[in-house]
């Protein structure tokens, strides 16, 4: 079973936009459990990615900002992203929400180096994950 994102133990704060400047959009994103953090996280996309549960529209390839906090860890990064992908509403067993991957930078690789970290700490990988 994947465990339940809920506001409160992975929460996305909603999107902002300002498309006239042609600026990314910003996504505000806690996760407080690494059981969530490992059924979140999208280790087979290159550079690391993760699961936001969101019901904002987007498409694939759309840029954006992840401004996150992970579990044991109260470092609030910042690393720009790509919708990499989409669980659209209504899809059957899914949460509706984006696949965001880091960007190939110093901060996306700290920030993958840490997420695998958290979650290596918590145990072996089981069980099904937000995305596959």
């Amino acid at each position: 079973m994947i465990p339940e994102l809920q506001t409160g133990t992975l929460a996305a704060g909603p999107p902002t936009s300002n498309a006239a400047s042609g600026r990314s959009s910003l996504i505000s994103l806690t996760i407080r459990d690494r059981a969530v953090l490992r059924a979140a996280y999208m280790p087979m996309v290159q550079g690391g990615a993760l699961f936001v549960p969101t019901t904002r529209q987007a498409s694939l390839g759309d840029d954006l900002y992840l401004i996150m906090t992970l579990p044991d860890d109260p470092t609030r990064y910042t690393v720009q992203g790509k919708v990499v992908w989409l669980t659209p509403a209504g899809s059957t067993g899914r949460q509706q929400g984006l696949g965001i991957q880091f960007a190939r930078s110093d901060v996306g690789e700290q920030i993958k180096a840490r997420i695998e970290d958290l979650i290596g700490a918590s145990g072996p990988q089981a069980g099904p994950t937000h995305t596959f």
